[in-house]
């Protein structure tokens, strides 16, 4: 059966542009863009996630500094290579964008409003690393190959909490799980050979729900047969 790649991942973003676009690659004459964009969160904070598009999907005078906007799209990676080191780059590639009038600083962020929504479905590639904080808060790091067309795949950075972060922590690498929840930023400091120290910005999906993918697909064929 051939897979929808579209359904491994997807995502909704709504916020502010904080930077402006620059050139980022250019793939068969098509131009693509970087920038970056301030997504608000309940607690009143904001993560700062960069985009990729494509020339194609904006006018000239779209994108600009203190714009809102919606962009649905893909979470995606890929390696770059500094000091003879592999580094891990993670961007929201941009599928399709709105440009939103109203000011969504005055408004009133709600549950029932969706500014940072992704799912994927993907296959754990390393053994998760289960933690607990110093207050006892239990914490479990998973990174996801998710499958892109072209036999090609983006690693993805995800955190459980709680009863994920304990469910989770057992699986074994190959398992393949569907998690939805929301893209967030955090800074951190690189620490260098010759003793300097640099603050980079780190992303991931801060996980809401976890399931195993198989046991969703075996419940829907029970479904079917008691259906029958």
């Amino acid at each position: 059966m051939e897979k929808n790649y579209l359904e491994n991942n997807k995502l909704s973003l709504i916020g502010k542009i904080t930077e402006e676009k620059k050139f980022s690659h250019e793939i068969y004459g098509e131009k693509f863009y970087s920038f970056g964009i301030s997504v608000p969160r309940l607690s009143g904070n904001a993560d700062l996630i960069p985009i990729t598009i494509s020339e194609r999907l904006f006018k000239e005078d779209e994108l600009v500094i203190g714009k809102n906007i919606k962009v649905e799209g893909q979470f995606r990676s890929y390696n770059s290579y500094e000091q003879e080191k592999n580094r891990l780059i993670l961007t929201v590639f941009a599928k399709d964008i709105e440009i939103i009038d109203e000011d969504i600083d005055n408004v009133e962020i709600d549950k029932e409003m969706k500014t940072n929504e992704v799912t994927l479905v993907g296959y754990i590639c390393k053994k998760p690393i289960y933690r607990q904080t110093p207050f006892g808060r239990e914490i479990a790091d998973v990174l996801l190959a998710v499958n892109r067309a072209y036999n090609k795949s983006d690693y993805i950075p995800c955190i459980t909490w709680g009863r994920n972060a304990r469910f989770c922590s057992g699986m074994e690498v190959g398992t393949e799980v569907k998690i939805s929840g929301r893209i967030q930023s955090r800074k951190y400091e690189k620490q260098h050979e010759d003793g300097t120290t640099e603050t980079r910005i780190a992303y991931e999906v801060s996980v809401a729900n976890l399931e195993l993918k198989n046991n969703e697909e075996e419940n829907q064929a029970e479904e079917k047969i008691i259906e029958e």
